[in-house]
């Protein structure tokens, strides 16, 4: 395995590709993974490969209906994060997780 982001405009594309065929609403933390998915059987079909993909549907996305009208109505942006963006956030959890362990000496 290895991540893999991907813009939630894609994501919910692929929510709705996921609805229209099977007939439920994710959340959209899964369909992050269903982007990848489609994503990967697309690849696998035009390189003519037989491929097994595994995801996790982790649920339902009825509480996040706000977000599919968001996507339906042309309101939702593009959410694309730069790495820089992405060290920075990596660099800030680090400096908690020391604090953390300096505090309660449980790490």
């Amino acid at each position: 395995m290895r991540p893999h982001a991907v813009d939630q405009l894609h994501s919910y594309e692929a929510a709705i590709t996921w609805a229209r065929t099977e007939g439920f609403v994710i959340a959209p933390e899964t369909s992050n993974a269903v982007a990848c998915v489609i994503e990967e059987a697309k690849k696998a079909k035009k390189e003519g490969k037989e491929k097994t993909i595994l995801f996790n549907l982790s649920g339902h996305g009825l509480l996040d209906l706000a977000g599919y009208d968001k996507y339906l109505t042309g309101k939702l942006e593009s959410s694309e994060v730069s790495h820089e963006e992405i060290l920075k956030s990596l660099d800030r959890v680090q400096k908690v997780h020391v604090a953390l362990e300096r505090k309660s000496g449980r790490f």
